[in-house]
């Protein structure tokens, strides 16, 4: 084999393993990922907040929040899985917003907060319930 022969077999590997799959599904956009953590499930930050709003879309769980604050800025907010999997039809999982508020301020402050779900899918299924703490409705998963 003439070194023609290799270099041009070696750039056709190369550049055809980078070519882009055009038909893979986009990342989410999400701000920030779901914590798949059972003990942190239990032992996460837990300051006053009111869900007003959960709904899932383009993989994402937006979640809209209010509570007491001067502006929110400091708040940390977080998504936490429990980890368990109800063993049901579809599954069920239990999540909880965390939220650690230190602002000392009277003032009621509204967020929405979008949650990347992947990580919560189960292998072999397509669809999963998911139950948010101090929220009522069930959240149906289809993935």
């Amino acid at each position: 084999m003439n070194h023609l022969t290799v270099f041009s077999a070696f750039f056709f590997l190369l550049f055809s393993a980078c070519t882009s799959d055009e038909t893979a599904e986009p990342i989410p956009n999400c701000e920030q990922k779901v914590v798949l953590d059972g003990d942190l499930f239990q032992t996460a930050p837990s300051d006053r907040a009111v869900i007003i709003s959960a709904s899932i879309g383009e993989e994402c769980l937006e979640i809209e929040f209010s509570a007491s604050g001067c502006d929110g800025n400091s708040w940390t907010v977080s998504l936490i899985d429990s980890e368990a999997i109800a063993e049901s039809l579809p599954m069920q999982r239990s999540l909880r917003l965390s939220l650690e508020n230190l602002e000392v301020c009277t003032a009621i402050i509204t967020q929405k907060i979008s949650f990347d779900i992947n990580a919560l899918q189960v292998e072999g299924h397509d669809e999963l319930i998911l139950n948010l703490k101090d929220w009522a409705d069930p959240i149906r998963y289809e993935y």
